[in-house]
């Protein structure tokens, strides 16, 4: 019940910032100019997806590192109190990756759902608020790891520009290299080291766009066919929104403030 009633304070102030309203207003603003200028909003998805795969997961790691360590004080006042850590942790967590995924329901889903709804814009809302709760639970983990708040920062920022480009230069680094050697195999499991093409791959399966999925999504989707490939990116954005989550909530649980 105590966790209930912190995500409930932590949603209302959130949503309450500027930065998130501007947020809101931001993507709600580029959708519907998108589809408005292209009058089609299928083809907008494919405009949009760039700007979803670069934009969520950035402000959801910086505004979710900032948070973080603006919200010290708050933290170590509710553990002043009989409220245990992992309550305190998931309130915070939770609340500002739900309050961040009704941010972006609201910017790009809303005016994708007035214009007509499609199983590929349904699979990018989902996304897009999959990548709110992983980029979310990146900046945590990057925040407990870290006292000092340029560190931490400073590590979400190498996070993300991993993920948005340093990951795509590496598997055409080694396509390029090994493009003499059968690599279906690798491809499946280096596709999994990235939440934003897993995301992706996610979208464009639903729009039959092999040529668009790059080097992993093209032969994730040869070698697997659009229904398995589904459950592999379902599976994985799953474990990307566990996984850094469960380390983040074990550090905090030791963590001295």
């Amino acid at each position: 019940m105590t966790t209930v009633k912190i995500l409930k304070y932590v949603i209302y102030d959130i949503l309450r910032s500027r930065i998130v309203i501007g947020y809101t207003i931001l993507l709600f603003a580029v959708t519907y100019g998108i589809i408005y200028t292209g009058k089609d909003a299928s083809k907008a998805i494919i405009s949009l997806l760039n700007v979803v795969m670069l934009v969520v997961p950035l402000v959801s790691i910086i505004f979710g590192t900032i948070h973080f360590y603006n919200s010290r004080e708050f933290m170590q006042m509710m553990l002043a109190l009989p409220v245990k850590r992992k309550n305190i942790f998931w309130a915070e967590y939770l609340g500002l990756s739900f309050a961040l995924s009704i941010s972006f329901t609201l910017g790009v889903g809303l005016p994708l759902l007035i214009y007509g709804a499609s199983a590929a814009s349904l699979y990018l809302i989902f996304s897009g608020a999959a990548l709110s709760f992983i980029f979310t639970s990146l900046s945590f983990l990057a925040s407990v790891i870290n006292n000092d708040k340029t560190r931490g920062i400073g590590l979400s920022l190498i996070i993300w520009f991993y993920t948005a480009i340093i990951f795509d230069a590496i598997v055409l680094m080694i396509y390029f290299l090994f493009s003499d050697y059968p690599l279906e195999k690798f491809t499946v499991i280096i596709s999994a080291l990235n939440p934003i093409d897993l995301a992706r791959i996610l979208v464009l399966l639903k729009m039959d766009i092999s040529a668009l999925m790059g080097y992993t999504g093209a032969t994730l989707r040869l070698f697997f066919g659009s229904a398995f490939g589904t459950v592999f990116s379902f599976a994985f954005l799953i474990i990307w929104i566990l996984a850094p989550t469960a380390i983040a909530l074990k550090v905090f649980n030791r963590k001295n403030f």
